[in-house]
């Protein structure tokens, strides 16, 4: 549970509001939460928050689509929208630079910004990141649950409940109620079901919209510089854990972390280590030789 006091602040990005809660003090740290129905900034990053707050200025928006910010992302190109959305959100709170930090959804919208504007990204941390080799095979059960939660009979507790415990996480007795409740809760507002953020491509520019949200065919990839610490769950059932290798391969200054008996949500279920390697990576004191 974060514990610290946080500032809370709705900020205006290209006509929008997008909701920011912040604390801390040093280097701007940009916290980007994944996609799963009813998450938000500050509930993906409970367990974290704190402890990173200790050395940088901690900075938690809720996405858009997602909490307390605008509804409806630009399907035809959703990583895009979201890196412009999230550029204009440093812009507004002045930000010429800053570190980001992004799990799954917002792994995918972190890297996009880098890909598209290198000079505004110190360092990045990425979590089984969105967007990686996503056109190579068949969506994981994981994602298939995941996308499917407004369709068919509509958003349900059970659905909600049967993706987190079964997929999202490796233990899904250790999720307690309360989150699942508010996940809930959140899910079902109005103007989410009327507009999933995260949705399969369909229409005639389905096939064009897989191809730029798979981030391993972008060119610019293997000449991105920034350095880059991923971490990926051996045990993710929503992004393949073979993405991990993937990016390190590809990247020329990647760093590469995986945990076992680790879903996909690895910053909630390995929360001390993951601030630990969050915090050395993105420090001066950073062990990992950058």
């Amino acid at each position: 549970m974060t514990t610290t006091q946080l500032i809370e602040n709705t900020v205006t990005v290209a006509g929008k509001p997008i909701f920011v809660a912040e604390t801390g003090s040093g280097p701007a740290v940009v916290m980007l939460h994944g996609g799963g129905p009813g998450a938000s900034g500050v509930s993906n990053y409970s367990r974290n928050i704190d402890a990173l707050a200790q050395h940088f200025r901690v900075i938690v928006p809720d996405m858009p689509g997602y909490g307390r910010s605008a509804k409806g992302v630009d399907q035809d190109d959703p990583f895009g929208y979201l890196a412009d959305m999230i550029r204009g959100l440093l812009d507004e709170l002045g930000l010429a630079t800053s570190h980001l930090v992004g799990n799954s959804y917002g792994g995918a919208a972190a890297l996009r910004l880098a890909l598209d504007t290198p000079n505004r990204v110190g360092k990045l941390v990425l979590m089984g990141p969105g967007g990686i080799g996503t056109t190579r095979g068949a969506p994981t059960a994981g994602l298939k649950s995941l996308l499917s939660y407004y369709g068919g009979t509509g958003p349900s507790r059970d659905k909600l409940e049967a993706f987190i415990r079964n997929y999202l996480v490796y233990d899904g007795a250790s999720v307690p109620e309360a989150l699942i409740d508010t996940r809930y809760t959140a899910s079902v507002d109005p103007e989410v079901v009327a507009n999933p953020p995260l949705r399969r491509p369909s229409g005639p520019m389905a096939l064009r919209t897989l191809w730029r949200m798979d981030l391993t065919r972008d060119g610019r990839l293997k000449h991105l510089q920034t350095p880059t610490l991923v971490l990926w769950g051996r045990d993710d059932k929503v992004n393949r854990p073979a993405g991990g290798p993937m990016l390190a391969n590809l990247m020329p200054n990647a760093d590469l972390v995986m945990t076992s008996r680790t879903g996909h949500w690895m910053q909630w279920e390995r929360a001390d280590l993951f601030n630990q390697l969050a915090d050395d990576f993105l420090s001066a004191r950073s062990v990992f030789g950058r």
